[in-house]
C-alpha cells in the first residue's frame, strides 16, 4: 500500500487489515511517525503515548490473527479530545486547572472503543473546557489549521479536526455543545457529525453545559463517521440523558436509503454575515440536491435570531455549575499562595483557569443570581423551547435542512480578539444544540485562496441514517473528500 497510509479512510484500511497485506502495527507505526513529522507546526496534540499505541495494535494484531477481530474499527488509530476520559491518560481539557491530571476510569465512548478493537492515539488539543470557536483559549497554546497553520482549525475541537486533515490518526472523537464538531470540521475540510442528543452518552466526557455537550465523530468521509457512530452510539444507564433507541447499522442504511428526499433551507440562514463564497458554494450544494430529485423549499426559523442569547445564558449558567467543581480542594490545580480556605478556592481557580472560562462563569454565575434567575435563565429556557418547536415544526415539510457551517472560513490565530466575534462563528451551529438534534458538515468546496468550506445538513431527532444518506449522496458526487492540505 501507499506509503500515505495516514491519509486513507477506515473502510479501505479495514479490508486491507482483514486481507493481512498490512497490520495494526504497521499502520500505528505510519501514523506516529506522520505525527513527529508535522504535529511540531499544527500542534494538534496535548499528549501521545507511542508506546501504549503500539502495545495496543500489536494485541489487534494477535486478536486478528486468532480470528477474534473485533469489527470494522480493529486496528484503527483514533485520537481523543482532552476532555473524555482515558484510564490512566491525561485528562486536561487544555487547562492549566487539570495540568497534571491522569484519569482514573474510561469515558463510555472510550470502553466502546475498545470494544470495537480501536487503538486509542493520544489527547487532542481544544479550547479550555471546550468553551470557545478557534482552539485559541488552550492553556497549551493554539492549534494551527493544517490548510494554513497561521489559521484557526476551528473550535472548541480543534485539534481533533486538525490531526485528522493533517493525518495525525484514521479518525477522531470530540464534543460538540454549540458547533464545536461541524465548526471545526468545516474549517479543516473534514467530515464532523454531532449526534442527536442523548444518542451517545456523555459518562466520562468532562462537562462544559450538560443539557447541550454530545460526543461525535470526525472522519475523513461519511461513511467512516456513519462506523464511528456504529461504535459509539447507544443507552448508558451511567448517563440518566442517555435515550433508549434501537441502533441501526448505520453504515448499511447508506446503501439503502436513496431519496430523494425533502430539503428545507431556512432562509434566516443565508442573510448578513455570510462570505460569499461559502454561499455560493452551499448554493451549489443546493442545486446538486436539486438535480438529484429532491424537493427544495424555503422554510423559516423565525426565533433564529435569538439563539446566539439564548445559547450564551443557559450555557454559561451550566458552565458555572459544573467548573464550581473546582475549587482547589479535591482535586486539580492548588494555589501555593492562600493564606486560609475561601483564599484558596479563589486564588487556585484565577490562577487554574483562562481568560475565556473566566468570562462565561462570572456570565452564568450572574444569570443564575438572585433576582436575575427568572429576567435571564428562565426565560432563555422558555425561548429555547420556542427554538426547538422551529425546527420541528419544519419538519413536518421537509426531511432534512441544509445550511452553511459557518459563516466565515478559517481566520488568522489572534485576528479576532473581540470574544463577540468569536462567538458569531458559532451562528448556523448552535440552535441545533438548542433543539437537541442531530448535524454534519460535509465538505462542499474551497475559496480562492485554497481554504475549506463546509455545508451542515440539520436532520430530525435520532433520524443519523437519513441525515448520513443525505451527506454520502452529496460525498459521493464530488471530490472534496480526497481533497488534502500539503503539509
Amino acid at each position: 500500500m501507499s506509503s500515505e497510509l495516514f491519509l486513507r479512510p477506515i473502510t479501505e484500511l479495514a479490508t486491507a487489515l482483514d486481507e493481512k497485506k498490512l497490520s495494526s502495527v504497521e499502520l500505528t507505526q505510519t501514523v506516529i511517525a506522520r505525527t513527529k513529522a508535522v504535529d511540531g507546526r499544527v500542534k494538534a496534540f496535548n499528549s501521545f503515548d507511542e508506546s501504549d499505541a503500539l502495545t495496543q495494535a500489536a494485541a489487534s494484531d494477535a486478536r486478528r490473527a486468532a480470528g477474534q477481530a473485533r469489527g470494522p474499527l480493529e486496528g484503527i488509530p483514533i485520537g481523543l479530545k482532552d476532555v473524555i476520559a482515558v484510564t490512566g491518560q491525561p485528562l486536561t481539557a487544555s487547562s492549566k486547572m487539570l495540568a497534571n491530571f491522569v484519569s482514573p476510569y474510561d469515558a463510555t465512548v472510550t470502553q466502546k472503543l475498545k470494544h470495537a478493537g480501536a487503538v486509542l492515539w493520544g489527547r487532542l488539543n481544544c479550547d479550555e473546557f471546550a468553551m470557545g470557536s478557534s482552539t485559541e483559549n488552550s492553556a497549551f497554546g493554539p492549534t494551527g489549521n493544517p490548510w494554513d497553520t497561521t489559521r484557526v482549525p476551528g473550535g472548541s475541537s480543534g485539534g481533533s479536526a486538525a490531526a485528522l486533515a493533517a493525518g495525525e490518526a484514521i479518525a477522531t472523537l470530540g464534543s460538540d455543545t454549540g458547533g464545536s464538531i461541524r465548526q471545526p470540521a468545516a474549517l479543516c475540510g473534514v467530515v464532523g457529525l454531532k449526534p442527536t442528543y442523548g444518542l451517545v452518552s456523555r459518562y466520562g466526557l468532562i462537562a462544559f453545559a450538560s443539557s447541550l455537550d454530545q460526543i461525535g465523530p470526525f472522519a475523513r468521509t461519511v461513511e467512516d463517521a456513519a462506523i464511528v457512530l456504529g461504535a459509539i452510539a447507544g443507552h448508558d444507564e451511567r448517563d440518566s440523558t442517555s435515550f433508549k433507541t434501537d441502533i441501526p447499522n448505520y453504515r448499511a442504511e447508506l446503501a439503502t436509503r436513496k431519496g430523494p428526499w425533502k430539503l428545507g433551507i431556512p432562509k434566516e440562514y443565508f442573510g448578513e454575515g455570510l462570505d460569499p463564497e461559502i454561499a455560493t458554494a452551499v448554493e451549489q450544494a443546493i442545486t446538486f440536491y436539486q438535480k438529484q430529485g429532491c424537493e427544495i423549499k424555503e422554510v423559516s426559523l423565525p426565533h433564529t435570531r435569538y439563539c446566539l442569547d439564548t445559547y450564551y445564558v443557559i450555557a454559561t449558567a451550566e458552565a458555572s455549575s459544573n467548573l464550581a467543581r473546582y475549587d482547589g480542594i479535591r482535586y486539580g490545580h492548588r494555589s501555593k499562595n492562600a493564606a486560609d480556605a475561601v483564599d484558596l478556592y479563589s486564588q487556585s481557580r484565577a490562577e487554574g483557569f483562562g481568560p475565556e472560562v473566566k468570562r462565561r462563569i462570572i456570565l452564568g454565575t450572574y444569570v443564575l443570581s438572585s433576582g436575575y434567575y427568572d429576567a435571564y435563565y428562565l426565560r432563555a429556557q422558555k425561548v429555547r423551547t420556542l427554538i426547538r418547536q422551529d425546527f420541528l415544526n419544519a419538519f413536518r415539510d421537509v426531511d432534512a435542512l441544509l445550511t452553511p457551517t459557518s459563516p466565515m472560513p478559517a481566520f488568522k490565530i489572534g485576528e479576532k480578539a473581540d470574544p463577540l466575534a468569536l462567538y458569531l462563528c458559532d451562528i448556523y451551529t448552535i440552535g441545533v444544540n438548542l433543539a437537541g438534534l442531530p448535524g454534519i458538515s460535509v465538505p462542499c468546496g474551497l475559496t480562492k485562496s485554497g481554504l475549506p468550506i463546509g455545508a451542515q445538513l440539520i436532520g430530525q431527532p435520532f433520524q443519523e441514517a437519513n441525515l448520513l444518506a443525505l451527506a454520502h449522496a452529496y460525498e459521493q458526487a464530488h471530490e472534496w473528500r480526497n481533497q488534502h492540505p500539503k503539509l
